[in-house]
């Protein structure tokens, strides 16, 4: 299975997320609670997949997309928006995420992008 990064403001999220991804068989690298830790985490653990949220503290989610992909452009990046951010979400892709899951999480529909994106 795939060792992920996850990244959210929110502790609960993250908890949240990270035993639905231990539960489906993978291994939560790292956490990271803003976009800049997101970027530093990617460099240190250069994971299979990241999760990560939109809006955060320090550094968004698109910006942080940004930031690891013009370093790492093979990175695989699944974004996680709250309803009604589609016009994010879509900003998101083009930044260039790989697929997005919405929140509250659904374990099958979080397990089929990681699939979708991982190959």
């Amino acid at each position: 299975m795939a060792t992920i990064l996850v990244v959210d403001d929110a502790k609960f999220m993250r908890m949240t997320l990270g035993s639905m991804l231990s539960s489906g068989g993978h291994e939560v690298a790292g956490e990271a609670e803003n976009g800049l830790i997101a970027v530093e985490k990617y460099r240190e653990l250069q994971p299979d997949l990241v999760t990560m949220d939109i809006t955060m503290p320090e550094l968004d989610g698109i910006e942080a997309v940004r930031r690891i992909l013009s370093e790492f452009p093979q990175a695989k990046v699944i974004m996680c928006s709250a309803m009604g951010q589609q016009k994010v979400v879509v900003e998101a892709i083009e930044a260039g995420a790989k697929d997005f899951i919405v929140k509250p999480f659904d374990e099958v529909r979080v397990e089929e992008a990681i699939k979708r994106v991982l190959g």
